[in-house]
């Protein structure tokens, strides 16, 4: 069974990652974040809620299916999809939503504020504050409020405010920036409901934390249906929330290969991708150490994928602790690859996955048929492609 005791720790580094790199206004505030994370995840009546509204709520376990067709498709390894897309609000998202927003409301906070890049983390915010009745502000690049229209009308009429950033690349890092600036003026009373694992101490653990149920859940579930681990896991890698709360429960499994996805976009060759642990090196964006995507003289560079839940310079200072370590392996996977995993789920499995977790589907693609039959792959289905429609009308239509 989950539990949320013993699943972090918050010295606030990995290795040589992480930290709280921030202005001296929102070190207390961090402070206090992390003192409520500490005394709430303590706290057996916090705990009681939410499990509770995983389960009543969110609908969670999200099940771990055998995708058969797409098994006897490609060959070799048996391919199991954790179904996250099956959640409320389609995606892992509201894992992590439903816990801080919880803590908010703890903290007494009057106003919540998010940023979200392919909307789903904005759409799961607002679900939750919808819920508990707490006034949302999410910040979202100008260009993913575009291509992302159907997630921006679903938070308009969960009562969130939407504000696009017209600022650098108009996307998910200028979210955050913009985000951040929000909370220094403001923190008093708003909470920032952080996506993904990413940012300053004590976020990365945080996330983590409320995302690990989904590796509890694969490994729990894999047992009893085929009595072994899965030979590795796979998910696809923006930030890196869906990727840790599978990875976290495996990180003690020698045996299984934890495998990590990149937004390849045009190919990392071009230059023209958001593949952080594929071609950056360390630095510091938004209050923490990891891998970025940066020139010479530390300037972030431009990103670009499909995805827009990819779309990212940087990624979270445990993936980075994890690369260095070798504990895990990080690949890219480009757009047009993405595309035809989306095909190909769609056809075989009747699924339309999101453009974010056909990433892992892709390299799943790859790897299964050099794989024999008694491998088992598990692959994180992060969320569902309702939101891509339109991208994909311009890719396939």
């Amino acid at each position: 069974m989950f539990a949320l005791t013993g699943q972090f720790t918050l010295d606030g580094r990995f290795g040589a990652f992480g930290g709280a790199f921030v202005p001296e206004t929102l070190k207390p505030a961090l402070e206090e974040l992390e003192a409520a994370f500490r005394q709430m995840t303590d706290d057996p009546a916090f705990q009681e809620e939410f499990l509770s509204l995983l389960t009543e709520y969110a609908g969670r376990p999200s099940r771990l299916y055998l995708a058969r067709r797409l098994t006897e498709r490609l060959g070799g390894a048996r391919i199991y999809l954790k179904r996250e897309d099956l959640n409320h609000t389609g995606s892992h998202k509201i894992n992590n939503t439903l816990g801080q927003v919880l803590m908010a409301k703890r903290m007494g906070k009057k106003r919540v504020i998010a940023e979200t890049g392919a909307g789903q983390h904005g759409v799961a915010t607002a679900t939750a504050c919808a819920l508990f009745g707490i006034p949302c502000e999410v910040y979202m690049g100008a260009e993913d409020v575009e291509r992302q229209a159907l997630n921006v009308l679903r938070m308009q009429l969960l009562g969130t405010k939407v504000i696009a950033v017209t600022s650098g690349t108009k996307t998910l890092k200028d979210a955050i920036n913009e985000a951040m600036r929000d909370w220094v003026a403001h923190v008093q009373d708003t909470f920032y409901c952080f996506g993904t694992a990413a940012g300053p101490h004590p976020y990365p653990s945080i996330v983590r934390c409320f995302q690990s149920v989904i590796g509890a859940e694969a490994r729990a579930q894999i047992l009893e249906k085929e009595g072994r681990l899965p030979d590795a896991v796979l998910a696809c890698v923006g930030g890196g929330s869906n990727a840790m709360g599978m990875f976290s429960g495996f990180l003690s499994d020698p045996s299984v290969r934890l495998i990590g996805v990149e937004a390849g976009g045009d190919g990392v060759e071009t230059g023209r991708h958001s593949a952080s642990l594929t071609a950056g090196i360390p630095g510091v964006l938004h209050g923490a150490v990891s891998y970025l995507l940066q020139d010479d003289d530390g300037q972030i560079l431009g990103t670009h994928s499909i995805a827009a839940g990819l779309d990212y310079p940087g990624v979270g200072p445990q993936l980075s602790y994890l690369k260095d370590s070798g504990r895990a392996e990080f690949l890219a996977i480009t757009d047009k690859e993405a595309l035809e995993g989306v095909r190909l789920l769609a056809l075989t499995e009747g699924i339309l996955p999101a453009l974010e977790s056909a990433h892992a589907v892709a390299q799943a693609a790859k790897m299964a048929p050099q794989m024999s039959p008694d491998s088992l792959l598990i692959v994180n289905l992060s969320g569902r492609g309702d939101k891509d429609v339109h991208t994909l009308a311009g890719e396939v239509g």
